[in-house]
């Protein structure tokens, strides 16, 4: 069968590969295109149509002002579509354009799967109306999600979360500790911070810099950035400036592995982290204010942002958001975190605790069974 597959970032590249090679498992004839990144390109065994790094723009400003090239990229993946008709077209997360895909692609009769739900329990939950007339299955990787969409009355399945897998993947092949930090050219008698500013320029822009100051308070401890693979050595150099930062590329999980503290932008970074095992500090600067920080809160649901909190359904790491998120209180949770206090361990408790709610199931493979199996 022929699958079309749309990941507009570089976590969505990650998963997306890993289901083209479950699908091929399943399907030894499976044939795709796709819009994404490196990873699916590899899985696939050709190149997207559009890589994803054309596509990854974020915040309703930076959005407008490359209008034109979203709106190029969706006819392309249109015409794409047309021209060699897809059985299936699979969706994964990037709501504001995986949405009105999803409506073309069922208004063409082209079957639509989404894997990796858009966050609306949220934000925008009225995107729920859109899933339910336009997306024939959707598969959840966060568990509380089932629950969410029953309100709605519209049934998800939660198939497993593909971070458990990629993680216990990735610590199977790390090198140890010590030779990690020789091939780098760390000292391996200092502590790791490891610094994991997002994989957007406006978030590095925004974070980075908070997360650099308070993270050099504590020199006794060497401060390592996880470079983005979609992100040029220019913007890491604008933003560290002088200071000797080294930016590691291509080894964020082993670093934050083998770190003592990681100060993380919030999203998948966040889940990452706690399945690693490092305490964390969650940060989201974006903008400063207080007013912005009151709006967004009005308009964001729930007790929690970040998806250890979620899917744990308890405070397990530090939420510092916006104006909240100042060196001062980046570096009092370092401190706190960095010594084998209470705040340490009950925090690597928390994070027990939500594996065993994730579960290991492989869902990848078992999303591709369900696509399918739907299709025959």
């Amino acid at each position: 069968m022929k699958y079309f597959i749309i990941a507009g970032e570089a976590s969505g590249d990650i998963h997306g590969s890993a289901l083209i090679e479950a699908l091929k498992e399943k399907d030894s004839q499976a044939q795709f295109d796709f819009l994404g990144g490196d990873l699916m390109a590899r899985s696939a065994g050709r190149e997207p149509l559009i890589h994803y790094r054309d596509m990854a723009f974020m915040g309703f400003i930076e959005v407008i002002k490359h209008l034109g090239s979203i709106l190029g990229v969706m006819k392309r993946a249109k015409h794409a579509m047309t021209d060699n008709r897809p059985d299936a077209l699979i969706l994964i997360d990037y709501p504001s354009f995986n949405l009105k895909m999803a409506k073309w692609a069922k208004q063409q009769g082209i079957p639509v799967f989404y894997f990796i739900s858009p966050k609306v329990w949220a934000w925008k939950e009225y995107r729920v109306k859109d899933i339910k007339r336009y997306v024939q299955r959707m598969f959840s990787i966060l568990p509380f999600e089932t629950e969410f969409y029953l309100k709605h009355d519209y049934e998800v399945e939660y198939v497993g979360n593909p971070t458990v897998k990629e993680i216990a993947t990735a610590v199977a092949k790390m090198r140890p500790v010590a030779a990690f930090c020789k091939d780098n050219g760390l000292d391996f008698e200092k502590q790791i911070i490891a610094i994991v500013p997002g994989s957007r320029k406006k978030e590095i822009r925004d974070n980075l810099p908070t997360m650099l100051a308070a993270a050099r308070i504590h020199g006794d401890c060497q401060a390592v950035v996880a470079g983005a693979p979609s992100i040029d050595d220019e913007l890491y150099k604008e933003v560290i400036g002088d200071n000797n930062i080294p930016v590691l590329r291509d080894q964020t999980f082993e670093l934050v592995h083998n770190a003592r503290v990681a100060i993380v932008t919030s999203g998948t970074a966040t889940l990452e982290t706690a399945l690693l095992g490092t305490p964390q500090v969650a940060c989201y600067r974006m903008n400063g204010s207080k007013r912005v920080y009151w709006f967004y809160r009005k308009l964001i649901k729930g007790k929690y942002v970040t998806l250890p909190n979620l899917i744990a359904d308890a405070r397990l790491i530090p939420e510092l958001l916006l104006h909240n998120c100042s060196v001062e209180s980046v570096d009092g949770w370092l401190t706190k975190l960095l010594n084998d206090g209470s705040e340490r361990q009950e925090m690597l408790d928390g994070y027990q605790r939500m594996a065993e709610i994730l579960t290991d199931k492989d869902c990848a493979l078992i999303t591709a069974e369900r696509i399918i199996g739907q299709l025959k």
